[in-house]
């Protein structure tokens, strides 16, 4: 019996060598074990060839039963897994979804805030994200990520050396490309369902209003006062929601300006821009490399859960992350009555 029992692993060694399909080298041992079976049962008591081979029955029946069990269990939790697999996808609308795209997002589908209906609200989103550095650079690979079905960047600016410190959606090769172009290519690399929209231009009070109403969400990463006070006001006329963030140095901000949904806009909480020097651009003050990234993530968090309604989002609040001592805090805010460009349309709502 020890001798058929060695020809067996030989057989299942081999295979396995061999890289031989897992159907191959278990037939192969399946008719082994019937061929060693029939010589028990029809050949004579003491005939040598039965004695070799074990000389009774009873020892193959036994293991023919306990394989059989063991074999019976494996596909047993096979039937199980193929069972749960089409329920948990069953959460997602089959649709407007690729059959790869069911797996890509699987982590996000069994999370019960975001589940099927989530993740199809985000796939029907459509998020404007002004500016493509320190901060547009996470917000921008983490939206493509989760699967954001349309994601448009504004940026006029290329990438230079000195980006790429913390821009981390640009590589060394992209030095000089347009910064629109260079993430359109790495959102597409990373996530080939979503539709990016790239405007290569520097935004203006032209051309705002009508880029904006194309989009559910506007993600400001601007690095001026000016930029950020006009996509403020365009958010607020057209009753968009605005995530807004900031960095300097080691600390960053992050905030959900929206009047129209009983929160402060931009200019409630800083009704007008600093004096020159005392808010420095991070050229002049410099910025430490990750910073952008966990300010960034944060800002693209925020913007899952307000397309998908997970949670409660920073509106009415300020988020302050000190990276330099490894703390953060989070402060009230409030509409302002005599705000001239939303009126403290929360307050009275």
């Amino acid at each position: 019996m020890l001798a058929v029992l060695g020809i067996i692993a030989v057989v299942w060694g081999l295979g396995r060598a061999l890289r031989l399909p897992g159907a191959v080298v278990w037939g192969v041992i399946a008719l082994i074990y019937l061929a060693v079976l029939v010589l028990q049962l029809t050949l004579p008591a003491g005939q040598p060839l039965r004695v070799a081979t074990g000389g009774s029955a009873a020892g193959w029946l036994i293991l023919g039963a306990v394989a059989a069990l063991v074999a019976g269990y494996v596909r047993g939790l096979e039937w199980l897994r193929a069972r749960a697999q089409p329920e948990a996808e069953a959460q997602v609308p089959q649709g407007p979804f690729a059959p790869g795209e069911l797996n890509r997002y699987a982590r996000h589908i069994v999370l019960r805030e975001l589940g099927g209906p989530g993740q199809k609200k985000l796939k029907d989103s459509r998020v404007l994200v002004i500016g493509a550095g320190g901060l547009g650079s996470p917000v921008l690979l983490y939206l493509a990520a989760a699967g954001v079905g349309r994601i448009g960047v504004v940026d006029d600016d290329a990438v230079d050396g000195s980006n790429l410190q913390r821009q981390v959606i640009h590589s060394d090769e992209k030095i000089g490309s347009p910064k629109v172009q260079s993430a359109m290519q790495a959102m597409q690399a990373l996530n080939p369902y979503v539709e990016v929209r790239p405007y290569e231009r520097r935004l203006s009070g032209e051309i705002a209003e009508a880029l904006f109403e194309d989009y559910d969400l506007v993600i400001d990463g601007t690095d001026n006062f000016e930029a950020r006070y006009l996509v403020n006001r365009t958010c607020v006329k057209l009753g968009k929601p605005l995530i807004s963030g900031a960095i300097a140095q080691w600390e960053g901000q992050v905030s959900l300006f929206d009047p129209a949904r009983g929160g402060p806009c931009y200019e409630c909480v800083f009704p007008e821009a600093p004096a020159p020097g005392l808010a420095p651009s991070c050229a002049e003050a410099g910025v430490v490399g990750p910073l952008p990234g966990v300010v960034g993530s944060i800002m693209a968090l925020e913007a899952v859960k307000a397309i998908a309604g997970a949670g409660q989002g920073l509106r009415g609040e300020m988020l302050i992350f000190d990276g330099l001592y490894g703390e953060s805090r989070k402060v009230r805010l409030k509409p302002r009555a005599d705000c001239p460009v939303c009126g403290g349309r929360g307050a009275k709502g």
